[in-house]
């Protein structure tokens, strides 16, 4: 062996390693560079196949229209696309229409809303193959009837995207419980329907599939985040539809869209099958419910679903069928309200909504008493926000890795993914000039071990037991609340967290809540903006006056709400609320 030099591990120190250290720098760069562009041009491929497997299902969609307009000259969509659930019911159990037809006239209708709103991600082309089996189900309290289905709920064969890439070109392998029992009801899902990237936004906009437009003015966003259902519906392209809600977004949409939708108890109805950016969070639970036209349609939903097939195929639902007698019957009530929850102050429209609502009711015979929220304040940062983003928002964040932001959600990412020290910094300095901001801001960082987070839902659980509590003290059957609108300038829903007070909290008590519109905005409404000064007078009530601005002619709405496992009380709420309006209405005319 030759003997071991060590000299020659010695380094020249007088070597000009500059070039050296230069040249690793700049190759770990350009390979940074190089691996960013790689994945940016990954992501981009997988947006436009999304888009292309989206237009081929319209062109097909189109295509079967037309032949089958061709194969019936006397076809006409509109005699149909105009009637109420009760009425196309009736008609296709007494077989005055057949359900090809139905379902043709709402691929038209669907495909004509889109292209002016923007609302669908795909037609599901499979429904035509269900028409050969349909009457199979002609007992079928949905019997014929097409539905559409918001974008994260599966159906065989297609995404459920969630309006974030990672998720696309994960087809799932079979239908969720809710989409099966309504098969097996007789109904066909025909069409998917747009949501914000991410899904915890209430606007409805994400990079594969683009904004979604409200049917009232293009100018404005039809709510979120089933905000696609809430644009098809609204603008005549489906009769019926199915979103989810977990801090208003069942309810937000039919405000803004002039709908009725409907957030039943979480666990009333299966969410087997549903798709989410924040699985395995429990703090606020999220729920599936109906998006329709009127109150009856969302009940005959109801119906439909709660049955032995729904509790065979989900056994952690409970067995519990529909009540029909509470839902018709038409004794007086005893209605708890409240026209500002103190936390935001509601829009000149919105409180005149409410008031007129409230006149009404009164009138009925109905007893109203005075409610007000039980500390909102506390509950919306401490309980609400800290619940939903217990760990900061990091899952939500991390489905997004990579993907380029919607401008709708561009302050609402900013907030979550800044670091919590800087966010600790600025909620501090903050604090003494906009504690409302502040406290948000500390709320959104989430909680720090799991003794926080188990501390965290006995708070919860808790103040769900107050809230009970006063609403035993008070003897009351329901409630009746204002509701977020009118809808939204663009852009806006992201950084005005605040104004979700008026439905996340009914997400967090999980109560059942509805929403019914009942009045439009008025020239009087929006002059009253100019004077509008909100609860706390900081950035987010003058956020609020930009993002309703505009709004004449927009549709207004009221949530009513009762207690949990009582969805029945609540839809006949709804029923009561949408006659009365309906009648005054009429002898206004008159």
């Amino acid at each position: 062996m030759g003997r071991f030099n060590v000299q020659q591990l010695t380094i020249d120190m007088d070597f000009n390693w500059t070039p050296v250290i230069a040249t690793i720098v700049c190759g770990t760069g350009a390979l940074y560079l190089y691996l960013k562009w790689r994945n940016n041009q990954k992501i981009q491929k997988k947006i436009l196949n999304a888009r292309k497997r989206r237009d081929k299902s319209f062109q097909q969609a189109e295509q079967a229209v037309q032949q089958f307009k061709i194969q019936n000259p006397d076809f006409k969509s509109s005699s149909i696309v105009s009637l109420s659930l009760p009425e196309l019911t009736g008609k296709l159990k007494d077989g005055s229409l057949q359900p090809d037809a139905v379902l043709y006239a709402f691929m038209e209708k669907a495909l004509e809303v889109n292209k002016n709103l923007n609302c669908s991600t795909e037609i599901i082309m499979e429904c035509e193959a269900q028409l050969k089996d349909i009457n199979t189900q002609k007992k079928g309290l949905l019997y014929g009837v097409p539905i559409s289905i918001k974008d994260n709920i599966a159906y065989e064969g297609h995404d459920t995207s969630c309006g974030v890439v990672s998720k696309l070109d994960q087809p799932a392998l079979m239908d969720s419980v809710l989409v099966t029992v309504l098969k097996k009801q007789g109904a066909i899902p025909f069409i998917k329907t747009n949501i914000p990237q991410g899904l915890l936004n209430y606007d409805c906009g994400n990079p594969i599939y683009g904004q979604t437009l409200n049917p009232y003015n293009l100018q404005k966003t039809p709510g979120g985040s089933s905000g696609g259902e809430g644009a098809l519906i609204g603008g005549g392209g489906s009769i019926l539809g199915i979103g989810t809600d977990i801090g208003g977004s069942i309810r937000i949409p039919a405000s803004f869209c002039g709908i009725c939708g409907f957030k039943p108890t979480a666990k009333r109805l299966s969410l087997q099958g549903i798709n989410s950016c924040v699985r395995g969070q429990k703090s606020v639970l999220s729920s599936i419910g109906p998006m329709g036209r009127d109150v009856e349609s969302l009940a005959l939903f109801m119906r439909a679903l709660l049955c032995q097939d729904m509790f065979s195929l989900d056994p952690t639902i409970p067995p519990i069928l529909f009540n029909q007698e509470v839902y018709e019957s038409s004794e007086p009530l005893r209605i708890g309200y409240y026209e500002n929850d103190g936390y935001q102050q509601p829009s000149p429209s919105m409180a005149r909504a409410f008031r007129e609502t409230k006149d009404l009711l009164e009138r009925a015979g109905h007893t109203l008493v005075p409610f007000q929220p039980l500390r909102l304040y506390h509950t919306m940062h401490e309980l609400t926000l800290r619940g939903v983003f217990s760990d900061g928002g990091r899952t939500f964040l991390s489905n997004m890795k990579g993907d380029p932001v919607d401008p709708c959600l561009c302050g609402q990412t900013t907030k979550l993914g800044t670091p919590g020290f800087i966010k600790k910094l600025i909620s501090a300095v903050l604090r003494p000039f906009y504690p409302r901001i502040s406290a948000f801001i500390d709320g959104s960082l989430g909680v720090g071990s799991v003794e926080e987070l188990w501390k965290l839902h006995d708070n919860i659980e808790q103040y769900i037991q107050e809230v009970i509590a006063e609403w035993r003290r008070l003897n009351v059957d329901v409630l009746l609340c204002p509701m977020l609108g009118p809808a939204y300038n663009f852009c806006y829903c992201g950084s005005i967290g605040s104004a979700l007070s008026y439905t996340a909290l009914y997400n967090l008590l999980n109560f059942p809540a509805g929403v019914v519109s009942v009045s439009t905005v008025t020239e009087e409404d929006e002059a009253q903006l100019s004077h509008y000064k909100g609860a706390h007078g900081d950035a987010w009530d003058k956020l609020f006056v930009k993002a309703v601005k505009g709004g004449v002619g927009l549709p207004v709405a009221v949530q009513c709400v009762s207690l949990p496992w009582q969805d029945e009380m609540c839809l006949r709420f709804m029923r009561e609320v949408e006659q009365l309006t309906a009648k005054n209405k009429l002898t206004k005319k008159h």
